[in-house]
């Protein structure tokens, strides 16, 4: 094996106190830079190598298919007395899929790594399912796929739905009930089309404009109207809105006109105009007028019965009420809007599923919130959950939370099946800790016994999954999930430069959810952190362009050693275009997507304040707070976590690109001590001011001769 691995001397001493510990319970907290993953190897070969462990007793999961990718090449480059596998990772001509090759093909070879357990969290459980899980599902069950879901090998199986389709297949049966469908359609029109829940004021008064959409399309002019237009939609009458009439004096507009009945409709609120003029043109012309009243609308029972006896009992005896309702017809115009619900539903799928929530208490929970969207949209979504469960179980679909809630299941219900796992492993190593969900960390309980070995590695301070579900408390309270557990701190970067660590220890600082530590940096600076202020987007295009062509022609720096980050791709876009014109070719990231990279140059670009910038702080959506409550400080300091990844991601020079006046509240945060500030200076707001030489006057710097006398100006007649 390669010397870096089989010698502990390569390690620091807290390192090495990791890898030999013999706690049962070990959380390594590894700050960036700090080297976790070689630590995380090297106690896998110290246990096979110095402990003897059958690499079969061995458990390593990681959370990403890449995250085990790399640590398979890195265990095989431990083995090789040349570099023939490395250079075959360093080969640029050769494709994905035949690196994937051969990473099998060496992997297979070579008899220890081939009998270890490195593993995703899905794949693990996929593996479990599939050879042993046929008393809790059907073990011949496929894969409900995503996009990652086809770069896995072990899932081979994928089901020919994706859960987009299954969904909306699902909404659409759901139609054939006429009661679903118009709730569905009046939940679109409100909250996607009207956005009733954003107006001011309250909804069922009369406003000038027509603001509410009616089942059949009809713009009206208030709820209350909204209401009456669906009913008769509801009931197969047809209706004109705001006929324009003149019957004997003068032009107006009754609210409703229904042929059938030869019946004019007037809704009266206290913000209608007066009715006597428009009556006594009713009376004249012989036409038949009937009221009702905002009072009425209060008690909807009430209403459906007043519109009942006014309307339906001058309709024909023989006149067909039912409505033929189909999903294609009603909503041809609303795809966007329906793929919108539909990932609404998705999403509220998954939480429900990673937090372990019953359908039913969450319809109970929704249907107290004091707000009718939520009431409504709950209403909606479970049912059509619930189908999606039934639908994937009768298919034998498994989606990737699935996967993980039925081994749980698995091992709870089959104890033998469970005790088999727990025999097998003796060593857990966990990494990335600080990404874990509530299954993740209720199916490593399930695999623990007193006498076998859990080894997490993981940073708090690099939490930044929140929205997909992970839980930092996890890792921060470890010692509260996994009694007499020892931590160990692994303080020592070897990446980032004395600056950039300094500058990160002092962000950091600010959170206050979070495990202390202070890590120190082996590189001196040869530079302080560049924060560039622009006056606008151009200055920071020009100044970028400027330090790009420095970095390259006089310090060398290939494409590969400059990294660019944001927090949303938008940001980037004005940068990749103006690249493309100075024929510049660099690595752009949101900080998410670059989470375990580095560079010898990273740029950070749309450090802003406010919406659209960097801390991007938004309350998630009140749906979605029925599951899960967010709250607005532990938002904040997720945001300044991902702000400590960016920036932890450079080696040696660190660019900070921000606008003048509108600094990200982020920057605030790094002393002086840490950073090079420029900028680029605004105008003067008043420009300079000189005298006329002779007649006095007060001249603008520009004028060569005075307005006033005509006489000549010199150059030193500035007034200071």
């Amino acid at each position: 094996m390669n010397d870096t691995f089989t010698d502990l001397s390569s390690l620091n001493d807290m390192q090495k106190a990791a890898v030999i510990s013999e706690n049962k319970r070990l959380l390594v907290l590894a700050g960036a830079g700090s080297g976790k993953t070689k630590t995380l190897l090297q106690k896998l070969i110290y246990l096979i190598e110095q402990k003897h462990v059958n690499p079969s007793n061995i458990l390593a999961i990681t959370f990403t298919k890449n995250a085990v990718n790399e640590m398979t090449d890195r265990l095989i480059i431990s083995t090789e007395n040349g570099n023939a596998y490395a250079n075959v990772l360093k080969d640029k001509h050769k494709l994905r899929h035949e690196i994937e090759y051969e990473r099998f093909i060496y992997s297979r070879n070579i008899k220890w790594i081939n009998k270890l357990t490195l593993k995703t969290f899905h794949s693990l459980c996929y593996g479990i399912m599939r050879n042993f899980g046929v008393s809790e599902f059907d073990n011949q069950f496929r894969v409900i796929a995503d996009s990652q879901a086809a770069t896995d090998q072990n899932t081979r199986h994928i089901a020919p739905e994706t859960a987009y389709e299954i969904f909306h297949k699902i909404l659409i049966k759901a139609c054939e009930s006429q009661a679903f469908l118009i709730g569905l359609k009046r939940y679109i029109l409100d909250y996607f089309i009207d956005h009733v829940h954003l107006k001011s004021g309250p909804g069922s008064q009369n406003y000038p404009g027509k603001y509410y959409t009616s089942l059949n399309g009809t713009q009206v002019r208030s709820k209350s109207e909204q209401y009456i237009a669906d009913w008769l939609f509801r009931h197969n009458i047809h209706f004109k809105y705001e006929p324009q009439v003149n019957f004997h004096d003068f032009d107006f507009k009754p609210d409703f006109y229904i042929p059938e009945a030869n019946l004019y409709l007037e809704h009266v609120s206290d913000k209608s105009f007066p009715m006597h003029d428009k009556e006594q043109q009713f009376k004249i012309a012989g036409k038949l007028l009937v009221k009702t009243f905002e009072t009425q609308t209060k008690n909807s029972a009430f209403f459906n019965l007043t519109l009942e006896r006014i309307i339906k009992n001058r309709l024909p005896a023989n006149y067909d009420f039912t409505v033929a309702l189909s999903f294609e017809e009603e909503f041809k115009f609303y795809h966007k809007e329906i793929k919108d619900f539909l990932r609404q539903i998705m999403r509220v799928t998954d939480m429900i599923k990673v937090e372990n929530e019953d359908t039913g208490k969450v319809l109970l929970k929704a249907q107290k919130d004091q707000h009718e969207r939520i009431r409504d949209f709950y209403h909606l979504a479970i049912p059509i959950i619930d189908e999606y469960k039934n639908y994937a179980t009768n298919k034998s679909y498994l989606d990737f939370n699935d996967m993980i809630s039925r081994t749980i299941s698995l091992f709870r219900n089959h104890t033998e099946i469970a005790e088999k796992f727990k025999k097998q492993y003796q060593y857990i190593l966990v990494d990335e800790f600080q990404d874990v969900n509530n299954l993740q960390v209720e199916l490593i309980k399930l695999l623990l016994t007193p006498k076998n070995q859990l080894f997490c590695v993981g940073d708090d301070w690099q939490s930044i999954y929140g929205f997909r579900g992970s839980n930092v408390d996890f890792i921060i309270n470890f010692r509260k999930y996994f009694r007499n557990a020892e931590i160990i701190k692994l303080n020592m970067n070897y990446r980032s430069t004395e600056n950039i660590v300094g500058a990160s220890n002092e962000v950091i600082k600010f959170n206050k959810f979070k495990v202390d530590k202070e890590l120190k940096s082996l590189k001196k600076a040869n530079s302080k952190i560049h924060i560039f202020s622009g006056k606008d987007e151009d200055d920071c295009l020009d100044f970028v362009v400027e330090q790009i062509k420095m970095l390259q022609q006089q310090r060398n720096y290939s494409r590969e050693d400059i990294l660019f980050l944001y927090r949303r791709s938008k940001m980037f876009h004005p940068y990749f275009e103006r690249f493309k014109q100075e024929g510049i070719f660099i690595s752009g990231k949101t900080i998410h997507g670059a989470k375990g990279l580095e560079a010898r140059a990273v740029f950070i670009i749309g450090l802003t304040e406010g919406y659209g910038g960097f801390p991007d702080i938004w309350m998630e959506d009140r749906i979605y707070q029925i599951i899960k409550p967010s709250k607005h400080d532990l938002l904040i300091e997720e945001e300044r976590r991902l702000f400590y990844v960016a920036i932890t991601r450079a080696k040696d020079d660190l660019y900070l690109i921000t606008e003048k006046g509108n600094e990200s509240s982020f920057l605030k945060e790094i002393p002086d001590q840490f950073t090079f500030r420029t900028s680029q200076p605004f105008k003067a707001v008043i420009d300079e001011i000189k005298q006329c030489s002779k007649c006095k006057h007060q001249l603008h710097s520009e004028y060569k001769f005075c307005p006033y006398c005509g006489s000549l100006q010199q150059a030193d007649n500035y007034r200071d």
